[in-house]
């Protein structure tokens, strides 16, 4: 009885306002309003799982998914593509020489030339890619290394970079432009394609460099300081280029809408891939004629400038010819998952109606009392 008389007091208290020692101000009360969501009395439904509702999601989930596996597999199938290997680790290989003797520090580049054939012609666009393996670019450092302000056109963090650049931070006393080990380890070798014909003549295909970065890349997260309509030399006088680049940054292109920070190629590369073997995308080949295609059958030369060593690491380069679709590259994946999660939900809906069938009007009647 003396508790129930505290506690009365007490919350009476509460609620009054009753004011402390010294007739400090007020206490408020903690309880929760009496709402119907702080005092948890909204409505809520819990769903009873029963064989008349579990079976026909099952069903459902695999009706669907399975033509939606199927159409996927089939688009993905009819995109075509053409991979070729460069690196030069067979002796075999035109490439072995380069990718034996050239380094980061090599102060001129090897030239080596690679023929292939296509058996089918590539209609529409065709994309060229360049692909590493064993290049881990999710490392934490690795992806941490760089300065958004200073690739953003922030002056301030032209000459003095972010700290998280470091070792690639300052060389020779300067700032280095653009800062970091993504920055430095840029991809530069130099692909052209040549198409021979039946009388042995080469046609050099034409690669489009532009339109191959991301929309908001190119026009808002990458932007040169001062502005595009300014001299670049000027602008990174002050500024080293990155440790192993062969040239400043603001000499990667002569147009000026494809050079220094807005460059392309360089954008494309900064968007780090989440796994050790990727593809990035390198030029566009654009169909001129729709009455021919873009990549007619025959024989073709890959003329490789080989800047970039991969061997140290273990790395792979490859080069890679691909058409799209509706629903982008080559991706077979996606078409075996949704097939496969729909077979598993059919399968699993067939068992469940066997179990129902043979054992479910048993338990029915074992509920009936006598």
């Amino acid at each position: 009885m003396m508790a129930s008389s505290y506690n009365a007091k007490e919350e009476d208290g509460h609620h009054s306002g009753a004011s402390g020692p010294g007739g400090g101000a007020a206490v408020k009360s903690k309880k929760p309003d009496n709402t119907a969501f702080k005092q948890q009395r909204l409505p809520a439904w819990q769903p009873i799982l029963t064989a008349g509702t579990v079976l026909p999601a099952f069903f459902v989930i695999g009706l669907i998914f399975i033509p939606i596996g199927i159409g996927l597999f089939v688009t993905s199938n009819n995109i075509k593509e053409f991979e070729i290997d460069y690196t030069g680790t067979d002796m075999s290989s035109p490439c072995f020489n380069c990718s034996n003797n050239f380094s980061w520090n090599s102060t001129v580049p090897c030239k080596c030339s690679v023929s292939f054939s296509l058996d089918q012609p590539f209609e529409s666009n065709v994309f060229m890619y360049y692909g590493l393996s064993n290049f881990y670019q999710n490392h934490r450092r690795y992806v941490k290394s760089r300065d958004d302000s200073q690739l953003n056109g922030d002056k301030t963090s032209l000459t003095n970079p972010s700290k998280e650049c470091e070792p690639y931070r300052t060389s020779d006393r300067k700032a280095i432009a653009p800062c970091g080990a993504i920055a430095n380890s840029l991809f530069n070798d130099t692909l052209d394609l040549f198409y021979i014909d039946l009388n042995g003549t080469r046609t050099k295909i034409e690669l489009v460099k532009t339109g191959i970065a991301w929309w908001t890349d190119k026009h808002v997260k990458f932007r040169n300081p001062g502005g595009n309509n300014v001299n670049l030399t000027v602008v990174f006088q002050d500024t080293s280029k990155p440790v192993n680049w062969r040239k400043p940054v603001y000499e990667l292109d002569t147009d000026p809408e494809n050079n220094g920070f807005i460059n392309e190629d360089f954008i494309v590369w900064m968007r780090t891939a989440a796994l050790p073997t990727f593809r990035k995308l390198y030029r566009i080949i654009q169909r001129k004629n729709s009455m021919t295609p873009t990549l007619p059958r025959g024989n073709y030369t890959l003329d490789i400038t080989y800047n970039y060593p991969v061997r140290s690491f273990e790395g792979r380069k490859r080069m890679i010819l691909s058409t799209i679709s509706w629903m982008g590259g080559k991706n077979p994946f996606l078409g075996i998952a949704y097939i496969t999660v729909g077979s598993v939900c059919f399968f699993l809906g067939v068992v469940l109606l066997i179990i129902h069938h043979k054992y479910g009007n048993r338990s029915n009647s074992a509920d009936i009392p006598n």
